[in-house]
């Protein structure tokens, strides 16, 4: 999307009472190192409401202002209608950070390492390559965790975590393997909580880098890839070949719509046609790391590259670091395929194909297409769902002409647990609330995941590792509810927006703290918004810059560069 710099109506009034000083810091449990908390700021002065405008909507992106009414109330304005806006404003992307504390870290550094929010459990230590502890928040707000400590570990291995959990040196584990499915549910001391394969896995190609600049040689290698022999293979019960980006249980699925046929010597025709064979090389990149939406990814990748060989593509596997691949992916660096995938969010349209189709979707598949767009931006704006979705429908069509990505599969998944953890349960969207959850009496709470975060500033992450862990200490103007994935009050204990639902106001519950001691109100909000919206400004800083969510789901920065 090409966004042009506009000038702005800013009106952003510092808080009184910048840090006065440390509080000391706050006792780990009694395994566990001490902790670093962040620091508490000092007592605030009068309430100076903060605020941010654009001069107009013409930079493309869906905010028009932001505004602090009051200590209590927050009013975003936006450009056109957006029905969606309270599942988006729910996710974990847009938790709220106490404004001294994001001043402070210069939005970068320790608030990175060390996430300072509202949530059931305080941070206490990131044991790099090991673990990340928690303790409950005695002040919390609402329903008080359970486990007194809770904590994150990682194996890559389906096998090892499972091993784990048998052993029972730790009380759930995410994504167990394929064939792990039937030896849980026959333990009788462990249980599994299966997902309903909200996900997509799929096989990206950058329009950018020649010959995937030629739709039909894209076109060519939808025709290529047999999904329905990797899904036989590969998934776990569960699992279903994708016929389009969209999961059938998304709102936005497009009954009867079908991708290509499997044909490879179609395939092979076009790509001598269009001049790609013979001799094509190419590269399929993947990070080694299991998904729900993929449970093997190294024998995948495998499959891929010998599905490719038998029509004459021969194609190097290339292995990246996780967090390295996800930014790689996201700034379009990829040359060759890439092996990615995408799991619900929220139960909208918008999260799958405005997120990776919109105009401010990330470079990953190169060029976007205005007829999509277009698509996309209609059925964003229309509340009744019976006018949104014909809108989606032509949305998958156009992704099924235009192949950004080759979709492949429905990755049924789940957790397994402990017998003895009561209220265990696996969410759709892989937003657990551990919490909630009790380890058979037990003070802490172990969960065994598949990868590291890379980082815990979550508007800078977008790798569910990361997300899940944020979860924890962080929260959102609203949250979805466990199980459901309904929208329901968090930090806001209400919600309203006008009729044409372009003005959306949320008011504050009263008392809410930080874990750092500082009181919530209204310009934490704001700013914690405006540091992702504005990417001139000075704490825009994050893990990497790319802040993919916010223009994803929001339309794009203003002054982007």
């Amino acid at each position: 999307m090409h966004t042009r710099k506009i000038s702005l109506i800013m009106s952003i009034l510092v808080l009184l009472g910048l840090l006065a000083g440390c509080a000391a810091p706050t006792a780990g449990p009694s395994a566990a190192p001490q902790a670093s908390a962040p620091q508490a700021a000092a007592p605030a002065g009068p309430f100076e409401p903060m605020a941010m405008s654009a001069e107009s909507c013409d930079y493309g992106g869906l905010f028009k202002s932001i505004e602090a009414v009051d200590a209590m109330t927050v009013k975003f304005t936006l450009c056109q209608p957006d029905p969606a806006f309270p599942s988006k404003v729910a996710f974990s992307s847009f938790a709220i950070n106490d404004a001294d504390y994001l001043e402070a870290t210069g939005g970068g550094g320790e608030l990175i390492e060390k996430p300072n929010g509202t949530g059931r459990y305080k941070f206490v230590d990131w044991l790099r390559g090991d673990q990340i502890i928690f303790e409950r928040n005695e002040n919390y707000w609402g329903e008080k965790a359970i486990p007194q400590t809770l904590v994150f570990r990682w194996s890559a291995e389906s096998a090892q975590r499972l091993v784990e959990l048998q052993a029972g040196t730790v009380d759930g584990i995410d994504n167990p393997g394929p064939d792990d499915f039937a030896v849980i549910e026959a333990d009788p001391n462990l249980q599994l909580k299966q997902r309903s394969g909200t996900n997509i896995f799929y096989i990206g190609m950058n329009n950018t880098y020649p010959p995937f600049d030629n739709e039909r040689v894209r076109q060519a290698f939808a025709m290529a890839i047999d999904r329905k022999r990797i899904v036989d293979n590969f998934y776990p019960p569960g699992s279903s070949v994708a016929t389009q980006f969209m999961p059938p249980s998304i709102f936005g699925y497009t009954d009867g719509l079908d991708w290509y046929e499997f044909n490879p010597e179609m395939a092979k025709q076009i790509l001598e046609e269009e001049g790609v064979l013979p001799g094509f090389q190419t590269t399929i990149t993947y990070r080694d790391v299991v998904r729900g939406y993929l449970p093997n990814p190294g024998v995948v990748a495998q499959d891929i590259q010998a599905q490719l060989a038998d029509i004459g593509v021969t194609a190097q596997i290339v292995v990246m670091e996780s967090g390295s691949f996800l930014d790689a992916a996201d700034r379009g660096e990829i040359d060759g395929f890439h092996l990615l995938g995408w799991g619900a969010d929220y139960p909208d349209a918008t999260n799958f194909l405005d997120f990776h189709f919109g105009p401010g979707s990330s470079a990953q598949f190169g060029k976007g297409f205005p007829d999509i767009w277009e698509a996309l931006a209609q059925g964003a704006t229309k509340a009744d769902p019976e006018e949104r979705q014909p809108w989606y429908d032509q949305a998958n069509e156009l992704i099924k002409q235009h192949v950004p990505m080759i979709p492949v599969a429905h990755g049924g998944n789940g957790a397994a647990f402990k017998a003895d953890v009561e209220g265990a349960y696996a969410s759709d969207i892989g937003a657990e609330q551990f919490g909630l959850m009790n380890p058979g009496g037990r003070d802490t709470f172990v969960w065994l995941q598949n990868g590291e975060p890379a980082g815990l500033y979550c508007a800078d992450e977008t790798d569910g590792e990361a997300l899940r862990a944020c979860e924890q200490v962080m929260e959102s103007l609203l949250a979805y509810e466990p199980g459901t994935g309904d929208v329901v009050a968090a930090l806001a204990k209400e919600w309203e927006a006008n009729a044409d639902l372009t003005e959306w106001v949320f008011t504050l519950r009263d008392g809410v703290t930080f874990h750092n001691g500082a009181t919530l109100d209204a310009n934490d909000v704001v700013l914690s918004y405006v540091v992702q919206w504005d990417a001139s400004h000075p704490l825009h800083v994050g893990r990497d810059g790319s802040f993919t969510y916010f223009p994803g789901l929001f339309g794009g920065f203003l002054n982007a560069e």
